[in-house]
């Protein structure tokens, strides 16, 4: 079983969508679409879905070109973030209407039905209406009418944003672990890097309607294949610096090098763009083997147990991400450290040149 687009693209009132591209998706499988507001996440899936038709390019399911197919005919569920209910219906029926479609029996829905409301915590609230609970709610029986169904491809654009940060945390953890199972073909949209990597398998990193990267989503965060791929894959955005390497030394802006080695041996000289994400940098005591910066703050927010710091650093604006509460004053100057092994390089053109990144363990966006 596979999905399979081919050559696809997307324009509408004469401004494009989708660009051509090529995306093969396979049985059991989550595939995650990464990227901004506006970067084509929805219009790709509709594509998908059979919503819309691509202007140029098939739609292949299981090697059939199903491009010109009815959504109605194809097999697929689809979850959006603006919930969508049956109002006259219990959440009950909401979820079991899918079931009855396909003419279960009574015995099968009730199983189905019990398992889904389960989940998705909705046991005690079963004979209500939509009206009648939170949008919290609404959005979790949607969620369960999609899930009910035992069809090959789920479509869910940004399902959880609405839901709240305990009940969001448990169904990312929940739902690869559903879809895995199933062997049905998930596909994901969000635009939350952090969300992208708990839920693993694959992404695609999107921007203006093109797909610039997709593979498995550890390999992608780790290994960009261009700076823009990089800024997709990094919240807050990717922090950049220029960087010269001459005779066999990387050598930085504010006046310090450091000797190329491991997988920037073979960098062949000139002038890249150094990157690095936010919770690299550190404060604290500079050591041999960081770089140091002199910093000045321009201002702060605190998000509980960390600190975003915006400063002016080698001439360019960065944000920093340090554990604990720091209570900063505007303007003020104290440095800031960096490991070279946490930093990639990306050429005049923006494609990755090398890296010596080596992060391991638990990853954050």
């Amino acid at each position: 079983m596979t999905l399979r687009l081919q050559d696809v693209s997307k324009s509408l009132d004469g401004e494009t969508h989708i660009y051509p591209l090529n995306l093969e998706l396979q049985k059991g499988t989550m595939n995650v679409l990464l990227g901004p507001t506006s970067a084509g996440k929805t219009s790709l899936m509709r594509l998908m879905a059979g919503l819309d038709r691509p202007d140029t390019g098939k739609v292949y399911w299981d090697g059939t070109d199903v491009t010109g197919q009815r959504v109605q005919a194809r097999d697929i569920a689809m979850v959006y973030q603006q919930f969508v209910n049956y109002p006259s219906m219990s959440v009950y029926d909401n979820i079991a209407s899918p079931l009855r479609i396909q003419k279960k029996s009574s015995a099968e829905i009730e199983a189905k039905v019990g398992e889904m409301a389960e989940l998705l915590q909705l046991t005690s609230i079963l004979d209500r209406k939509p009206d009648q609970i939170s949008g919290g709610q609404q959005q979790r029986c949607a969620i369960a009418r999609a899930l009910v169904k035992d069809v090959g491809l789920v479509l869910m654009d940004e399902p959880l944003a609405n839901l709240d940060y305990k009940l969001r945390e448990e169904l990312r953890s929940e739902i690869p672990r559903l879809f895995a199972a199933s062997g049905a073909i998930f596909v994901y949209a969000t635009t939350e890097p952090e969300e992208a990597l708990l839920l693993g398998g694959n992404t695609a990193t999107l921007w203006e309607g093109r797909v610039t990267q997709f593979a498995p989503s550890m390999e992608v965060y780790r290994r960009p294949t261009d700076e823009i791929t990089a800024r997709v894959y990094s919240d807050p955005p990717m922090n950049f610096m220029p960087v010269r390497k001459e005779a066999g030394a990387l050598h930085f802006s504010n006046g310090q090098s450091f000797a190329t080695g491991g997988g920037l041996t073979d960098l062949p000289d000139g002038e890249y763009r150094a990157g690095f994400r936010a919770h690299h940098l550190e404060i604290g005591e500079p050591t041999a083997d960081k770089l140091v910066f002199d910093a000045k703050l321009i201002v702060t927010e605190i998000t509980g147990s960390e600190t975003f710091i915006h400063v002016e650093a080698a001439g360019e604006r960065w944000i920093g991400l340090v554990p604990g509460i720091h209570a900063f004053e505007v303007s003020q100057h104290f440095q800031i450290c960096l490991s070279p092994e946490n930093i990639f390089y990306f050429d005049q053109r923006g494609h990755l040149a090398g890296s010596s990144n080596s992060e391991t363990g638990q990853l954050r966006a």
